[in-house]
């Protein structure tokens, strides 16, 4: 009798330590191998350094690589769905890689927080992309910061290079909008691949138009390209680029011939250049520190978008917990409704203010206008 009521103890203490102790899962998806390892490696790295616990329940991270192939990324979501059975996914690093993901994460009814540059993963909201939520400043911000310093510094006319992919193409249009506001009229508008080895052809289209200033809209290494091919063949205008450049091997494979770019990013390229009273500067700090005692380097931005989804999370889940438990279609359900209610959350990359149209949810707090001077990033004032 004795040993049985020992039994049961100990299957009740069994079976309130698995209620209380529940696991979330996160899936993640980067590349940290191939084309876009440049964005993917610090997102990997990253992964170890965000909330472990939230709402008294562990998470637990499953990551996963992609190569920075689209197909490989949906392989690797769906294998996460329907094998680990994850609450959220975070990834890919990839914008074509995460646009290809959209419809399946939307029909298993899991959350996606998606690093990646472009707004198309979560503009115009329908109801699958009602299920993706982008850590990164949408182009329509950053491109807003690029055309009022165009306007004000005098330029009337541009040339565009883009990727030909969902970031470029989108930037394209974002841009050629805004650009007509201003009455900046665009002369030349050039694509390229991500994996090309050589711009020559669209960098002498783009010359013979004589913009007075070039923006290239590429994300990770393949943004330096384009804007040596021009340099090499005489350009003398300004250089803009977007925030997908926003990483120190720019600087370092760009050299010289990026000094002066304009672009607008994340607080994190120039954190000690600005004001302490910024609400995301004491976040980023910490995050950066963890990670350069970590891996003995300093982080790209691409890095932080990751953190910050973990910071999402962290926030959503004892909401979430309220309405269903981990691992049930409640409880993922719920974590949708939950990230689409956050107000306020300062991170790495600005404050995010979630609603139902809008998904990335920064304001002005998440850019800064920034040049390349000395071969360092420098705060534009």
């Amino acid at each position: 009798m004795k040993f049985k009521h020992l039994a049961v103890s100990l299957l009740i203490g069994a079976l309130f330590a698995g209620t209380s102790h529940a696991q979330v899962k996160i899936g993640v998806v980067s590349s940290s191998t191939g084309p876009i390892a440049m964005v993917g490696i610090p997102q990997k790295n990253t992964v170890p350094l965000m909330p472990t616990k939230a709402g008294g329940q562990s998470i637990r991270y499953i990551p996963l690589d992609d190569g920075s192939d689209p197909t490989a990324s949906v392989v690797a979501i769906k294998k996460l769905i329907s094998e680990e059975n994850v609450d959220a996914i975070i990834g890919p690093s990839g914008s074509p890689n995460a646009m290809g993901a959209i419809q399946f994460i939307a029909e298993a009814g899991v959350p996606l927080l998606a690093p990646v540059g472009t707004a198309s993963v979560v503009l115009p909201m329908n109801e699958q992309k009602k299920w993706v939520f982008k850590t990164t400043q949408n182009d329509g911000l950053i491109a807003s910061a690029l055309l009022e310093h165009m306007a004000k510094t005098g330029v009337k006319t541009v040339g565009f290079i883009g990727t030909a992919d969902p970031y470029g193409e989108n930037w394209g249009k974002v841009f050629a909008e805004g650009a007509a506001k201003k009455g900046i009229r665009i002369v030349a508008d050039e694509r390229f691949q991500r994996q090309d080895t050589s711009v020559t052809a669209q960098a002498l289209k783009v010359i013979a138009a004589r913009p007075d200033a070039v923006l290239i809209a590429a994300p990770g290494s393949p943004a330096v390209l384009p804007q040596l091919a021009l340099v090499d063949r005489g350009y003398k205008g300004k250089f803009y680029q977007t925030h997908g450049a926003a990483l120190p091997d720019f600087l370092k494979l760009g050299g010289k011939k990026v000094e002066g770019t304009i672009l607008a990013a994340s607080l994190m390229l120039v954190l000690d250049q600005v004001p302490d009273s910024h609400p995301s500067k004491k976040i980023a700090k910490g995050y950066m520190a963890a990670y350069e005692k970590t891996y003995g380097v300093t982080p790209a931005t691409f890095g932080g978008n990751m953190y910050d989804a973990g910071l999402l999370l962290e926030k959503a889940i004892p909401l979430a917990l309220a309405k269903g438990k981990p691992g049930t279609p409640e409880f993922r359900s719920a974590l949708r409704d939950a990230l689409e209610q956050t107000r306020e959350l300062a991170a790495t990359q600005g404050v995010y203010n979630m609603t139902p149209a809008d998904h990335s949810g920064f304001d002005d707090r998440g850019r800064e206008l920034i040049t390349v001077s000395n071969g360092t990033w420098t705060l534009l004032k």
